[in-house]
């Protein structure tokens, strides 16, 4: 098999300057039966190497039945067995396979992954938003290899990079307006050319740290894809797959399932949106399971699929591709979702690094940091408070008295696993937090920022947890520190839903001025909250786990708080 490797970014540059681009095309065989492709795709990995626990490491079926599923070295087994089926296969990613990452692969800035994604044979992925968690810079290093330029080489020796190419056909260097990364590749498969273009969400800027991406630009899903279907086609590459990091919820059902609701969600809007010269969408980022068939704009049928998240999943679309058009036979295409079960023998080589990386990994994730008196869950209650978004606003309060800070927001996005009474199966013993445990709750390393609001800004904030993004409502709350209390209103407008506002007692002063504390996600407008970016006098803290894991040390057998701070209404 050979790929269509060095020429793609170089086309695409071409491309974008407006220059004429020409491409040789293979000369047209005399056999024109169909051939059989087969793209294997994986999304929102997130790192989970080792087999994910509790119900992060279950898929339901179609008949309500669960089976454990998930984990590198049983994924490696079941891509090997997927291609050995069918010769002609493609292994690509839809994001997020690196990123908010258990402490095993994360301690270590996802290296393992990456060199497990190298072994198991990625073709490419496209970037989800969390290949942005520690910049477009960072990004760079883990696709191109070498050390990281603080912790230096911790897992390997060295680091050489990602095999396969990280697609940005949205993702666009916001002074020059060129590619700042590949927007699309080529593989060929018994002589025929099949293109990938590959996207995150043009959302990318409210989901990760604005500060990490300021170069970037996010554009529009759809027309990113339909101008590089365009190119691709005069190019003469017929066969296009889309990778977009983008999907939506469901109703329910199992993997084959398809129960979208009767209001259309983004990934279903661009599975329909984009140019009918792409055959399937490999979707993802909304973690859940469907395979379905939309209809192109020219009205033929095509895939919309999308994998459990942590490599529960594998989205398996088998294609038949006529060798005198170069085009996918579309009534002849099958698209199904592959449970990675754990009843097959693990991949050794597979299981190797996973072994290491638990080994090196172990001492620091393993130690003590803090005991609680119960589960401490992320849930948030109807007014949108969770025990555990509070109890980490009150860990990020204390943390920052030193900078005057008498309030703390939280973004729930930023809490990312429940902190359970029950021992590990590290063994450390009910009740006892480690530090794996705390990291698996606050894994982005995001720095503590004490700013000064007024009151005026502060009401701004709390009402922009209410938006409108893209014509969808949206809501997302924050988590309060102690003291802070305030009312919310279902039926209010956006803009005029927060009221009584009271700190430590005392009605909010618009005019009066408060130090806040934030992470540095929030503080550079992450999530919409655009108001943050307004504060003043900013003074720097220590890292969001840091804060929680000394708030837990100091605070033996820390209880769940009340769920007492916000208040909704009708």
């Amino acid at each position: 098999m050979t790929s269509f490797r060095r020429t793609t970014v170089a086309l695409a540059l071409s491309a974008a300057a407006g220059l004429a681009v020409t491409f040789a095309q293979t000369p047209a065989l005399a056999d024109h039966r169909a051939v059989d492709v087969r793209l294997i795709g994986i999304n929102d990995l997130h790192g989970n190497i080792e087999p994910p626990t509790g119900s992060s490491g279950r898929v339901t079926l179609s008949d309500g039945t669960q089976v454990d599923a998930g984990g590198a070295a049983f994924n490696a087994t079941h891509i090997r067995n997927l291609r050995d089926e069918v010769r002609n296969s493609v292994v690509v990613g839809q994001g997020d396979l690196i990123g908010a990452s258990p402490i095993v692969s994360a301690l270590f800035h996802d290296e393992p992954t990456v060199e497990i994604l190298n072994r198991v044979g990625m073709d490419a992925t496209a970037a989800g938003n969390h290949e942005f968690d520690e910049g477009y810079r960072e990004l760079l290093r883990v696709r191109r290899g070498g050390c990281h330029p603080v912790d230096g080489c911790q897992f390997r020796d060295s680091f050489p990079g990602t095999h396969f190419p990280v697609l940005g056909a949205n993702v666009t260097l916001a002074k020059s307006g060129l590619p700042a990364l590949p927007p699309f590749w080529v593989e060929f498969r018994d002589g025929l050319p099949i293109g990938f273009i590959g996207m995150p969400l043009k959302d990318v800027p409210t989901l990760v740290d604005p500060n990490g991406i300021k170069e970037l630009a996010f554009g529009d899903e759809i027309a990113a894809a339909n101008r590089y279907a365009d190119l691709l086609n005069r190019l003469g590459v017929k066969a296009i797959a889309l990778l977009v990091h983008q999907g939506d919820n469901t109703q329910g059902g199992g993997p084959d399932d398809c129960r979208l609701g009767s209001a259309k969600g983004p990934g279903q809007l661009i599975a329909e949106g984009v140019s009918p010269k792409i055959d399937v969408v490999f979707s993802g980022h909304s973690h859940q399971h469907y395979n379905c068939v939309v209809q192109d704009p020219a009205g033929n049928p095509r895939p919309f699929i999308e994998g459990l998240a942590f490599g529960r999943e594998l989205s398996v679309v088998d294609l038949k591709i006529d060798r005198r058009t170069r085009d996918v036979i579309r009534s002849a295409t099958v698209a199904r979702n592959h449970v990675v079960t754990r009843t097959v023998t693990p991949d050794p080589a597979v299981q190797a690094v996973v072994d290491l990386a638990k080994t090196k990994a172990g001492p620091i994730a393993n130690r003590q940091v803090g005991t609680i008196a119960a589960d401490i869950p992320r849930k948030q209650n109807e007014a949108g408070e969770s025990a555990l978004g509070n109890l980490i606003a009150d860990a990020q309060l204390a943390a920052t008295a030193g900078n005057g800070a008498v309030l703390a927001l939280m973004n729930p996005g930023g809490v990312r696993a429940d902190l359970t009474h029950a021992s590990s199966p590290a063994g450390e013993g009910d009740g006892v937090v480690t530090y794996g445990e705390a990291f698996t709750v606050q894994p982005f390393g995001n720095i503590l920022q004490t700013v000064t609001l007024t009151g005026a800004q502060l009401k701004a904030a709390l009402e922009q947890q209410w938006q409108v993004v893209n014509g969808t409502p949206k809501q997302i709350v924050l988590q309060p520190s102690a003291g802070l209390t305030y009312r919310w209103s279902a039926s209010a407008p956006i803009g005029a839903k927060v009221s009584d506002v009271v700190l430590n007692g005392t009605p909010l002063d618009p005019a009066a001025s408060y130090r806040v504390t934030i992470n540095s996600f929030l503080q550079g407008g992450g999530d919409g909250f655009s108001a943050f970016t307004g504060g003043t006098d900013l003074a720097g803290g220590g890292i969001d786990l840091d804060a929680f894991a000394g708030y837990l040390a100091a605070h033996p057998g820390t209880a769940p708080p009340a769920l007492n701070r916000i208040t909704a209404a009708p």
